[in-house]
């Protein structure tokens, strides 16, 4: 599965995927492919350099790259206390009410809470690039679209690729216009922050905008007929991030969540605002139920909905309570039926891979007698 991008980073297959876990991401990028550890969570730059110090033990000489949250145009002097002060009592008593009426047990007395969504804070972002930068790091993606300018450059620099997600071509061509050099095309069907076009639609589209840049497909992919589809509709390679979730590697800290997610079916998520403020592909439950409910007050923007629910979502998931628990996952959770190694799932991409490209050419030997 090898394309003119994934030979330019040195990597055997054109499979790159997105993960919050450090051991994936390493299994990744032994297993072929290339590895990319998302960096939103993590709220102190000794945690990060920590985990790259890790990857760096654990990634024996193959490429990776990081994975961050920040827009692309700059707000100064803002702290997260002027933000958390923003979120409204009317709110945070919906929180409160809705954990009661499910049972929620508090958390510890002085216990922090263990899901808080900062990374995306202009400051806090920064910190996790001065880290990164300090790593032989070969890919800067950001979730958000263009990062800013001066991080485009900082990057380039460093000889360091920087690659953006884009749900529309009008989205794709802002970035090819900000220097990208690589756009990722990310439909419908994917989990977390995603548009409204679904794949199919949407990577042919990107890939006319940009051209001749090259673009990931990402959105519901899987298997190997997938990643030969994206090929074929002129991608030089796919994103991966959901498949990644219910590998042996990952950490979930929920043997609850592991096996909804393995229980669950193509039909069971939701393009929801309950956990970050903007639409993001998550499991249906009744917590996003009663976020997504006319009867209640509705989601908050982006960021001041992740902060307001972030100890509440830390509790959800401490204490494993059934109806309340989800996390961002893609329509193809329905093939994530058990758990697998990383290394197994490559092998059945590879598998699959082969037998699309072996019955394309059969099509094509047939219509070319």
């Amino acid at each position: 599965m090898q394309t003119e991008l994934s030979q330019k980073l040195g990597v055997e297959h054109a499979v790159f995927g997105f993960t919050p876990f450090p051991a994936v991401a390493a299994a990744i990028s032994r297993a072929g492919g290339f590895g990319v550890l998302g960096a939103v969570r993590y709220t102190a730059p000794d945690e990060l350099k920590r985990d790259l110090d890790w990857i760096e033990a654990h990634v024996d000489g193959r490429p990776y790259g990081l994975d961050v949250v920040m827009p692309a145009k700059k707000v100064e002097g803002v702290t997260e206390a002027d933000v958390e002060a923003m979120i409204p009592e009317g709110h945070r008593q919906f929180v409160r009410d809705t954990l009661a009426k499910h049972g929620v047990p508090e958390l510890a007395e002085g216990e922090a809470s263990g899901w808080r969504i900062t990374g995306w804070m202009e400051q806090v972002a920064r910190s996790q690039l001065d880290v990164a930068f300090a790593y032989p790091i070969r890919l800067l993606a950001n979730a958000l679209g263009s990062p800013p300018a001066d991080v485009i450059a900082r990057a380039h620099g460093q000889d360091v690729l920087v690659a953006a997600l884009a749900g529309s071509a009008r989205h794709a061509r802002k970035h090819r216009d900000a220097g990208i050099d690589i756009v990722v095309a990310q439909g419908y069907e994917a989990g977390g922050h995603t548009g409204e076009i679904a794949s199919m639609v949407l990577t042919p589209e990107v890939v006319d905008a940009v051209a001749p840049l090259p673009v990931l497909a990402a959105g519901g992919i899987g298997s190997g007929q997938q990643v030969a589809a994206a090929l074929t509709l002129g991608a030089q390679g796919v994103w991966l991030g959901s498949i990644w979730l219910t590998t042996t590697e990952a950490d979930l800290h929920s043997p609850a969540l592991t096996r909804k997610l393995l229980a669950a079916g193509s039909g069971d998520t939701v393009r929801s605002r309950a956990l970050t403020g903007k639409p993001a592909r998550q499991l249906r439950t009744e917590w996003t139920d009663a976020w997504d409910d006319p009867a209640g007050p509705g989601p908050l923007p982006m960021p001041l909905q992740g902060l307001l629910v972030a100890e509440a979502v830390s509790r959800i998931q401490k204490y494993e309570v059934d109806p309340l628990l989800g996390t961002p996952v893609g329509q193809i959770v329905g093939r994530m039926t058990s758990e697998r190694s990383v290394q197994a799932v490559f092998d059945d991409l590879t598998r699959g891979f082969e037998r699309a490209v072996d019955r394309i050419n059969r099509i094509a030997g047939r219509s070319g007698q």
